[in-house]
């Protein structure tokens, strides 16, 4: 019982049951789900389609942190990746045209990935420090992004582009597929090949694991180009839910909500080892959190602190060093006070 209750998924899984029993006790039709047309409707699958882009996030921020790294600029990444899609898009005289729109779509993940390149070339070549290189992109991307838009919120009407983020497939959101797909190429890369040793190798001593043969230095360029390609993905996603680019608003403070799904799924800021399986439980607890904000009614305003609450609570219960303080304190409370045999009685 003591082996299942250190288990780092334990806490998180925990987390995310308590928000759904929270949810189905205070609106039941929480879990209900109605087919229309052969497609599923209910909060649970709204939960899976808005999950996807916070989840590509995470997913290349769970690298980045597993090489003690940090990317600052997922969000910006995301809003130069949808103005360059969009950009494309509304410049064709055919934006309906699946060709153009794969165009577009490639276009912009490769824009992503060379934005990842440019990250990882500042962190593992030059050696500057994570959170000064990415935060570099994630002051100029927006500026980027509003270059690209010439400072206009680009609008577009295109079937093939909005079914990535509003289309269903065999009953499900299409953004579910993607990040699915993303979920299992990721842990096949990381936990069934030799990467996901040596990326821990460099998390916890990038100098020993150096001298031992490794080539640390592509290990953390390789994290920081995910990171990269897996934002661009993600801001397809985004600009497709609201067909639109808009470059102050696309990826704001997303991430802050991925380095809060990565630590949720019990992977460690320090660097080394790390849970693919932890992060989209992580991300699912974020979004499934969100979506209870938006049902109690907090203000806009006051949801940042009623979230951070939250996730206080859910850190604080994780913590070891949390838990056995309480537990000490149990067992001293309920020990009994006894006098020693030596001790003497003063009158």
């Amino acid at each position: 019982m003591k082996k299942f209750l250190t288990h780092r998924l334990v806490w998180p899984i925990a987390a995310l049951v308590a928000l759904i029993a929270v949810n189905t006790i205070s609106r039941p039709s929480f879990l209900s789900i109605t087919v229309q047309n052969g497609q599923l409707y209910g909060s649970l699958i709204d939960i899976l389609r808005n999950s996807a882009p916070l989840m590509l996030v995470a997913l290349g921020m769970t690298l980045v942190i597993a090489t003690r790294g940090i990317d600052l600029s997922v969000g910006a990444i995301m809003a130069v990746s949808g103005a360059v899609a969009l950009t494309i898009i509304e410049a064709s005289p055919e934006p309906g045209n699946l060709g153009v729109v794969m165009i577009a779509i490639v276009a912009a993940v490769g824009t992503a990935l060379l934005l990842g390149v440019w990250n990882g070339f500042l962190v593992s070549v030059l050696g500057i420090q994570p959170i000064i290189a990415t935060l570099v992109l994630m002051l100029a991307g927006r500026g980027v992004a509003l270059l690209i838009t010439k400072g206009f919120i680009t609008t577009i009407n295109s079937d093939p582009y909005q079914f990535m983020a509003q289309g269903y497939v065999l009953g499900l959101p299409f953004a579910f597929y993607v990040s699915i797909v993303a979920v299992i190429v990721v842990g096949v890369l990381e936990r069934r090949t030799a990467l996901g040793m040596l990326t821990e190798a460099v998390g916890i001593n990038p100098e020993a694991s150096r001298l031992a043969g490794v080539r640390s230095r592509g290990i953390i360029w390789g994290a920081y180009i995910a990171s990269g390609t897996l934002a661009g993905i993600a801001g397809i996603l985004y600009s497709s839910n609201i067909m639109a680019a808009d470059a102050n608003a696309a990826g704001l403070y997303i991430e802050l909500d991925a380095i809060l799904a990565v630590v949720l799924g019990g992977t460690s800021l320090a660097g080394g080892k790390f849970s693919i399986a932890g992060t989209v439980v992580g991300v699912f607890t974020i979004q499934t959190l969100k979506s209870t904000i938006t049902f109690l009614g907090v203000p806009p305003a006051v949801s940042p602190v009623f979230m951070a609450a939250a996730v206080l609570i859910v850190v604080l219960l994780q913590s070891p060093r949390f838990r056995s303080f309480f537990r000490t304190a149990g067992r001293s409370a309920a020990r009994p006070l006894t006098r020693r045999p030596d001790a003497k009685v003063l009158s």
